[in-house]
Formats: C-alpha cells, sequence, structure tokens
C-alpha cells in the first residue's frame, strides 16, 4: 500500500496524541479510536474532484484492512465488555428467539412439507406432515406427527449453516433444498429422497439462484442461477453430471441481450402445460417481461406474453387463462385476464385498480385471493374467476398478513398473520367454506395485551402526508423521557408493514416507544409512492424520515438524547444520511450493511442491479444528486456526531462491507462530540438470514444494549427499567 506523505503523518500523530477519550452514556470509557492511515485518492467526476482518503480499504483481503478490522473489533469488544446491561440483554432475548418457529407449508400429494425450528434449536429443519392430522396410520393423534427429513445440524457442526426448503416434487417424493454458510446469498442445492430418507448424489454449486423447481415428471430440475453476467436457466437430469445440465435460456430473446441486471426465474404451470419465465430489469424492476413455452410440444419456441414495456406484471395460469397482477397504467395495480399476442389495452378486467394498492394475489381452490394495503394496513378480498366478490379474510387488529399460499388445484391454502406486539400465527383456510383453522404459533414470552401498535399521520417537509406505526407499553410516558428506537427503509417499492421481530419486542419490554415511518420510496401507496424516492428524489426520503423524528420529538414520545435509530442495507444508507444531514436529531445510531458511498456502489457487490433505483454517478445527469446526499462524501471535518455503531461482515456479498469499513475510519477522524463510533464485523455473518439463533441472539444484544445505554440520561448511569415477569 502507498504511503503517504511526511507532514500528513506529522498531522495524524499529533491527532492521536491529542485526541480526546471516548464517554458513554453510562459510564464507559475508552481511549481514542484506532487511526486509520489516510492515503488520499483524487477522482474526477465531469469536472468534478473529488478526494477519497480511505480507498485502501475497498480491498477487503489486504494485510492492511484485516489488520483494520482486527482493531477496530477489538475496539467494539472493549466497548461491549464495559456494557452494564449486555449480559442482561443476553438472558432476556434467549425466551424471545429461541422459540419455535414454521414456515407456510406446500402442499403436495396430500402431505405438507414446511421447516420448523423446535425451541432451543439453533437452525430450522425441513419437515413432512402425512395429512392435516400428521396421523402415522389410519389413526388419528390429537397432536400432529412430524417427520424431520432434513438436519443442518447432520451436514455440518457449524451452527451457522442453515437450509432452505426450495421446491418439492408433485409426486412428493423428492425434495430440493439449498444450504447455506453463514449470511451469504450464495448457497449450494441438494436432492433429497422421502422414500430413500437421503439425499442424492446431485449437488448444484454455491450460487445465486433465483427459481428452482422439479419438472412434472419429478426427473429433472429447472433452476435459474445468476453472476457477475447475468442470469441462466438450466434443466438438470437428476443422476446425472452437472456439466451435462442443459441451457434452456438466457443470453439473448426476442432480439435483445440479456444482461447483469436482467433477473429472470422460471415455474411451471399446474397443468404442467408451459414454462414460464419472468424478466425482471434491475432491482426493483422498472421492466417485467414475461414469455412460455409449450411443455407439451418438445423444442418448441419461447413464446410472448408481455414484452417490452415499463411496467412490472406478474402472472397464474389456470383454466385455460393467464391471470396477471399489473401497475401497467395503474399505479395501483389491477388483475387482468391477458392472451399473448395482444396489447394489455386489450385485456379484460378482472379484478380493476382501486384507492388501495394491490400487494400480493394467488388463484387457490378456484379463487382469487387479492392482498391490498390500506394505509399499511393489511387486507384480503377474494373474487372468483371472472371478478365477482366472494367474500373477505377478516384479521385481528393492525397487522401485516402474508398473502393466501397454494395453488389453483388445491382445496386449502395457508396464510400468515403478524405484527410489532404479535408474533407470527400460520392458518390454513378452507376455499370452499372460508372457515379458518390453526396451523402453527409459537409460544413467546410476550404478553400483547400490554402493549399497544397505533398509526399517526404527520407531514413531511412538502407537505405530503406520511403514515407512521408507534408501539409501547400501555401507559407508558409521553413527556419527552422515554427511549425510543425508529427503524425505516424507504425505498425498492418495499412496504414497511407490521412484522413481528424478537429485538424490538425486547425494546418494548424495557419501556421504550417503537416507530416505524412509511417513507416515499416504498410500495405502501404504489408505483406512484415508489417513484417520489427514486433517482433525483431521492432526499425526499430522508425528508420523511426526518420529519418523522421532528413529529415523535414534538409529541413527547421522546426527545433528541434518548432517540435511537436502526436501519440496515437501503436503511443503512438512511442512517449514513441521518449521522450527515441532521446528527442534532439522534442520540445512538446502529447502521447495519449499509450503502454509504453512492459515488462507487455500483462497482461492487449486487451494487449494479441497484442502478435501477439510485442511478450511476457514472452518469452525467445522475452524478449531481448522488453527490449531494452521499454519506462517505458529506462528513463534516470537526463535527459533533451520535453514537454510532456499523454493523458489517465478511459474507455480506450482497452489499460490499467496504462502505462500513470506510465510513467508520472517515467518522472516528473527525468526530469532536466524544461520542464512541464502533465497526461491529463478522468474519462469519453476511447480508441474508442463515446465522444460528445463538449468534443472532448476540448480535441483537450487541446492538440493543449498545442502543439503550447511549440513550440513557447523560449525566449519570442508567440502566434499563426492569419491567414484571410477562
Amino acid at each position: 500500500m502507498r504511503r503517504i506523505a511526511g507532514v500528513v503523518v506529522i498531522v495524524l500523530l499529533v491527532s492521536k496524541l491529542f485526541a480526546q477519550s471516548i464517554h458513554s452514556r453510562d459510564g464507559i470509557t475508552l481511549p481514542p479510536p484506532p487511526v486509520a492511515e489516510a492515503n488520499p485518492v483524487i477522482d474526477n467526476y465531469f469536472g468534478t474532484k473529488i478526494t477519497d482518503n480511505y480507498r485502501w480499504l475497498e480491498d477487503a483481503k489486504s494485510p492492511e484492512t484485516r489488520a483494520f478490522i482486527d482493531q477496530e473489533n477489538a475496539y467494539t469488544t472493549r466497548y461491549l465488555k464495559q456494557n452494564p446491561i449486555r449480559n442482561q440483554a443476553v438472558d432476556d432475548l434467549d425466551p424471545l428467539e429461541h422459540t419455535s418457529r414454521w414456515t407456510i407449508p406446500i402442499q403436495r400429494a396430500g402431505n405438507y412439507y414446511f421447516m420448523k425450528r423446535l425451541a432451543g434449536e439453533e437452525q430450522a429443519s425441513i419437515y413432512m406432515r402425512r395429512g392435516w392430522t400428521g396421523a402415522a396410520s389410519k389413526g388419528v393423534t390429537s397432536t400432529p406427527k412430524d417427520e424431520r427429513l432434513v438436519d443442518p445440524a447432520a451436514i455440518s457442526r457449524d451452527p451457522n449453516t442453515s437450509v432452505r426448503l426450495a421446491d418439492v416434487s408433485r409426486d412428493g417424493l423428492f425434495l430440493a433444498y439449498q444450504v447455506r454458510q453463514g449470511g451469504a446469498d450464495e448457497a449450494t442445492v441438494r436432492v433429497y429422497s422421502v422414500t430413500k430418507k437421503k439425499p442424492l448424489e446431485d449437488e448444484l454449486p454455491a450460487g445465486i439462484y433465483y427459481s428452482i423447481e422439479f419438472t412434472p415428471d419429478s426427473k429433472g430440475l429447472y433452476y435459474a442461477r445468476t453472476d457477475r453476467k447475468g442470469t441462466l436457466l438450466y434443466l438438470h437430469a437428476i443422476g446425472t453430471r452437472n456439466a451435462d445440465d442443459k441451457l434452456i435460456f438466457g443470453r439473448e430473446f426476442h432480439g435483445e441481450l440479456l444482461g447483469p441486471i436482467d433477473l429472470f426465474y422460471a415455474h411451471i404451470t399446474d397443468d404442467a402445460h408451459y414454462l414460464v419465465i419472468t424478466i425482471e430489469r434491475g432491482v426493483p424492476a422498472k421492466r417485467v417481461d414475461i414469455c412460455f413455452r409449450d411443455l407439451t410440444k418438445p423444442g418448441s419456441p419461447f413464446d410472448v406474453l408481455v414484452w417490452g414495456l415499463d411496467s412490472r406484471f406478474a402472472t397464474i395460469y389456470t383454466k385455460g387463462g393467464w391471470y396477471i397482477r399489473t401497475d401497467y397504467s395503474s399505479p395501483n395495480g389491477r388483475i387482468l385476464r391477458a392472451d399473448p399476442g395482444i396489447m394489455p389495452e386489450a385485456w379484460k378486467t378482472v379484478v380493476p385498480e382501486g384507492k388501495d394498492v394491490i400487494e400480493t394475489f394467488s388463484i387457490v381452490g378456484g379463487k382469487i385471493y387479492v392482498k391490498r394495503l390500506h394505509d399499511v394496513k393489511s387486507e384480503t378480498s377474494v373474487y372468483t374467476l371472472d371478478g365477482k366478490p366472494a367474500g373477505t379474510i377478516d384479521y385481528n387488529g393492525i397487522g401485516s398478513a402474508s398473502g393466501v399460499f397454494g395453488r389453483p388445484i388445491d382445496r386449502y391454502g395457508f396464510f400468515s398473520f403478524e405484527s410489532y406486539i404479535q408474533p407470527p400465527t400460520i392458518y390454513r383456510i378452507d376455499t370452499l367454506t372460508g372457515k379458518r383453522e390453526l396451523f402453527a404459533q409459537p409460544k413467546v414470552p410476550f404478553d400483547t395485551v400490554q402493549y399497544e401498535l397505533k398509526q399517526a399521520f404527520f407531514k413531511s417537509t412538502d407537505g405530503t402526508q406520511i403514515p407512521m406505526f408507534i408501539a409501547g407499553k400501555k401507559g407508558l410516558p409521553q413527556d419527552g423521557s422515554a427511549r425510543l428506537l425508529m427503524t425505516g427503509y424507504g425505498g425498492f417499492n418495499l412496504s414497511e408493514t407490521p412484522t413481528w421481530n424478537p429485538a424490538w419486542a425486547w425494546w418494548l419490554q424495557q419501556g421504550g416507544y417503537f416507530a416505524v415511518p412509511n417513507m416515499r420510496g416504498g410500495g405502501e401507496y404504489g408505483e406512484s409512492w415508489h417513484e417520489q424516492g427514486m433517482f433525483e428524489k431521492k432526499q425526499n426520503v430522508f425528508d420523511d424520515w426526518f420529519a418523522a423524528a421532528r413529529y415523535l420529538i414534538d409529541e413527547k414520545y421522546t426527545s433528541p438524547q434518548h432517540f435511537a435509530i436502526t436501519g440496515r442495507s437501503n436503511g443503512g444508507l438512511l442512517m449514513g444520511a441521518s449521522i450527515t444531514q441532521h446528527p442534532e436529531l439522534f442520540s445512538a445510531v446502529w447502521c447495519g450493511y449499509p450503502l454509504l458511498d453512492m459515488l462507487r456502489y455500483q462497482k461492487f457487490e449486487q451494487g449494479a442491479h441497484w442502478t435501477t433505483e439510485y442511478g450511476s454517478a457514472e452518469k452525467e445527469k445522475q452524478f449531481p444528486y448522488l453527490y449531494k446526499y452521499s454519506p462517505y462524501q458529506n462528513v463534516k471535518p470537526r463535527s459533533d456526531y451520535p453514537a454510532i455503531m456499523f454493523f458489517t461482515g465478511d459474507n455480506d456479498t450482497r452489499v460490499d462491507p467496504l462502505h462500513a469499513r470506510k465510513m467508520t475510519a472517515l467518522l472516528q477522524s473527525v468526530s469532536t462530540s466524544g461520542r464512541p463510533i464502533l465497526l461491529h464485523y463478522s468474519t462469519a455473518g453476511g447480508h441474508s438470514a442463515g446465522v444460528s439463533v445463538e449468534q443472532q441472539i448476540q448480535d441483537d444484544a450487541d446492538q440493543l444494549s449498545f442502543l439503550w445505554t447511549e440513550t440513557g440520561a447523560p449525566a449519570k448511569a442508567r440502566k434499563p427499567a426492569r419491567q414484571p415477569s410477562e
């Protein structure tokens, strides 16, 4: 690595000598943070010269970067060992997180296949239940009997090895499942024989798979795998070598090249008639194309269902009809019955666009289930295939429901419901009668009736009305003295609906408020809401967030000294903007797996996929607005910044950890607040789920004990108010 000029070295040594000690809100003291060497690199963006002092930290494998990571981890560990509530947080989180959990089951040949993790286990296994009651024989047992098929503990001694059920063959005799190490996006694919009760020799190599599906005869496996060059769809014949896999789709179609940001997945219609390819152009997709192949005619070409329109489409084929959800000429979405070969204007409307956005739809038991968001709260309506209303699914209070899962040929469907104060419950619904039955409900030591979840509305900087969920213990004082934790996302057309998280439950149990504003950039009010937070309008997201913070302060839910914020990924970018634009509003920030250098993000890992959301500094018209808000380029020297913990890891193969490394070094070098700025860097964890429950508890304890401690009273030590056991 190049060395900096001698005068810069002297400046660094002098600043190190006179650097202030770091003081936590609860009596924790630290020496000055490690000094990272400034090694300036100057870039020229269309005449604007920008200096990057920590470009060398982009190389994750260099000895200098590894030494930096080791020093920062040691510094963070020194803080956490002094934190007086961390051990108690671990003890509190254990019963909240070490609970039984289930996934919504897949129905095949009269049996149910699903993931389940028993209380006390570190990872979920793949199970099968024979029939609804799980009877082992002709008799019916009162407690369903589930058979464990794939146990990750039998695959590896590493507790961070996880499995995921990808597909079940139509005859129920084979499973396709993924095996993932830590939180990496990449996973291998294996096949399990239900009759032989063991895995077959077939194994697809580690990669990012967008779809995995058995052929109708169970003799093969279609898989779509992506890399830096793009996505390709292959057919693997069970029992053959991977080298013999046949390329089915990719590289080029309909006169267009399919590049790195053209991501697609495949599925086969329930009647085994068609292989359907859905191509999403970027993340999020501004344009979605759909094509299909007639599997009843071997060697037939792919035909186009919809192509070349800057809108999103999703299709289900049943009873000879293509049913499509789209925002084409309908920002809130509608359901159409499509005819290949003609434009959508001529398609028949089945469910028209309404004032509430259609989030998803499914067809189960010959009925259409349409899930909408009404002011970010789930509502599900039922229709016949010709669009006649056929009822609703009612939910208990404010919360988030899944879509109804199942196939058009299934009588029964499954859905889940949860909220910030209610753990997820899975139900089976009879599509003929509408009757619902409980499939799975975890036993969590959290007394929902002691808490309340409400929704407030406030105005953003430009007058736009923004909704926000606020949760807290009933009777909690609203005088500005309570700690409050706010999280958000605001991007990629993703809606932040109320979902259960043990970490947020812990915060509520300690007597803090929890808040989630639904900023523009999400999908809460349709595509127009999303577009108001994209590209050059990204600042709207940040303004919505700051307006939410001011509302909570003005309404005395909290005050700046008790205000904590947390976010990851695109939400990590939100944290970065909070740090650089309005640090005075917040006392503590947890910034996870973040995007922070918005001038260079597209060059690393999966960053190129997101240029359809953010734009790219490599384009002259997009550079100015990215430069204006990019957190890394907007850190101000000798400024008072709040307490910050950056959280990332080597296995984050989605957002490159370089963002957190560089931002840590920069902020530690300029902050004059005396508050801790820490880097929590895992050499095993990553962006995706998959770490063990114990590892998740440790990570959550690190986050929560940091945020709780750094939002206490600055004048004296203050521990969380312990609540009576629930």
